[in-house]
């Protein structure tokens, strides 16, 4: 059933394009589908190993910055007067590298604070962040500062007999987010429904028990943390090449609290949350930009975060879920109870 509603979705998004003809509506589609695919590795930390990290958006921007420097070129000077010169590279690399160097990140940073945890960690990312941000915004030489890294390439796919596709259009673009986005959910999926997923259940539910039963605490969060980070760096990858601008401000605090919403109002922990609250809480500022003022927007926006929250604190997903459980439940003891009566009127 659950596979059932997983691709009747997937081929719905993949019907957009042939009824949506509004380039602002598409544009504001594939961005939130590039932070939604941030939510969900979000999730997996938050959702799945119970531990926030409110600087989450320090791999969004790694991935973005190393993505656009791997197919732009470098040339930059190191202490002792040793160089760096860095010739451009297949877009697709820098993507690649992106991954790569975001998850390497997410170990670090994992290694470093899962020994600590709670508050700690939190301190621990948002610091991390903040020092990410610093370096693109003061080392000019590598990263441009505040004048951004202009002039990124388009992704640029490969197809066997017809040579190079440049991803230049919206539709392109729309479809590799789309592409990109069910790929980071079949891991992610994958990863919580085996025995690694289990394990990282259960020291979200109950640590000393965990331990007790021989899961690795560090490891098992230091792994959550790597993929997590590699999946950030994805998404930051694809955010470069679609916007093709990249400054210090990727890395704004606000961004890493919009995937924070996204996954808890969607529902942490389900894997349909970040999706269902991206959709939402992407797209509804959009809605609300062409009807009301900008002071009225954040009103309404915090609004219906509140709102959802009250009426479903569990979120979105994991709430009606519960709630269709629930009446099925009461549905068969209602089935069950009539066949019984039923059976006793005929005897």
């Amino acid at each position: 059933m659950k596979a059932a509603v997983a691709i009747v979705t997937v081929v719905a998004f993949a019907s957009v394009p042939l009824w949506l003809r509004d380039p602002y509506l598409m544009n504001a589609l594939i961005t939130t589908g590039i932070f939604i695919i941030g939510a969900m590795s979000l999730n997996l930390l938050l959702g799945f190993t119970g531990q926030l990290s409110l600087g989450h958006i320090a791999f969004f921007g790694i991935g973005a910055y190393v993505s656009a420097l791997t197919s732009l070129g470098f040339d930059v000077g190191l202490p002792f007067g040793f160089r760096i010169v860095h010739d451009p590279w297949p877009p697709v690399a820098g993507l690649a590298l992106a991954v790569v160097i975001a998850g390497l990140c997410g170990y670090l940073v994992g290694l470093l604070s899962f020994r600590v945890r709670g508050a700690y960690f939190v301190i621990v990312t948002i610091s991390f962040a903040e020092v990410v941000r610093l370096v693109a915004l003061n080392w000019v030489d590598l990263t441009q500062g505040p004048l951004a890294l202009t002039n990124i390439p388009s992704i640029t796919v490969g197809l066997p007999g017809l040579g190079d596709l440049v991803l230049r259009t919206k539709l392109q673009n729309y479809y590799l987010v789309l592409a990109v986005a069910v790929a980071a959910y079949i891991v992610i999926s994958r990863l919580v429904h085996s025995h690694f997923g289990r394990a990282m259940r259960g020291l979200m539910e109950n640590e000393s028990l965990a331990v007790s039963v021989g899961i690795d605490v560090t490891k098992t969060l230091t792994l959550a943390a790597v993929i997590s980070a590699a999946i950030a760096g994805a998404a930051g990858s694809l955010y470069a090449h679609y916007i093709r601008i990249i400054d210090p401000e990727v890395f704004a605090f606000i961004n890493t609290v919009t995937m924070v919403i996204m996954v808890v109002t969607g529902g942490k922990g389900s894997l349909a949350g970040p999706v269902v609250g991206g959709m939402i809480f992407g797209l509804l500022p959009v809605l609300l930009r062409p009807i009301m003022a900008p002071e009225a927007q954040w009103i309404a926006y915090g609004g219906v975060l509140i709102v959802i929250l009250f009426v479903l604190p569990r979120g979105i997903v994991p709430s009606l879920a519960q709630r269709f459980a629930r009446r099925r439940s009461r549905a068969q003891t209602a089935a069950v109870g009539f066949s019984e009566r039923d059976a006793e009127d005929h005897a």
